[in-house]
């Protein structure tokens, strides 16, 4: 039964790597649980039961970050609720189309979607690509604190 939590929490903590980088899947809250998973397996001997107040912080951090990074680059290139609509649908249709659509589609769908409110080739120009940095960053922002979550982890494992 042991064998089958340990690999639980496993998953959990792969999936949620991977969700950093897939907008659909919570990513850091599935790495915390991963982790809060093990430490309990483990009886919190190797990952104290006070450690996981910090990863739980890190993972409502990165929840923060996911919302306000791409909030932050439209709203200072003046972006429409079209172009945020655009970019989240952009988001989406870019899971289905691989690793180049994950990583253009927002880009393409707040340009769109500021052109459709604004008429202004330009100016969708510009939104599209505001947004598109702030989500970019955002996204890197996330996956820095998930692999310290990770290295954190796994650093209480080993030593």
């Amino acid at each position: 039964m042991t064998a089958i939590l340990w690999a639980c929490a496993i998953a959990l903590i792969a999936i949620g790597v991977a969700g950093t980088f897939l907008p659909v899947l919570p990513g850091a809250i599935l790495v915390f649980a991963g982790i809060a998973l093990a430490a309990w397996i483990d009886g919190f001997a190797r990952i104290p039961g006070w450690l996981l107040l910090p990863l739980g912080a890190l993972a409502v951090t990165t929840w923060i970050v996911d919302y306000v990074a791409a909030a932050i680059g439209a709203k200072r290139a003046g972006a429409s609720t079209q172009a945020i609509i655009g970019a989240a649908v952009g988001t989406l249709a870019g899971i289905f189309s691989g690793l180049w659509g994950l990583l253009f589609m927002p880009l393409v769908g707040a340009t769109i979607g500021e052109y459709i409110a604004q008429r202004d080739a330009r100016r969708a120009g510009k939104v599209g690509l505001a947004t598109w940095i702030g989500m970019l960053l955002g996204t890197a922002v996330k996956v820095a604190i998930v692999f310290v979550m990770v290295g954190i982890f796994v650093f209480s494992l080993v030593v």
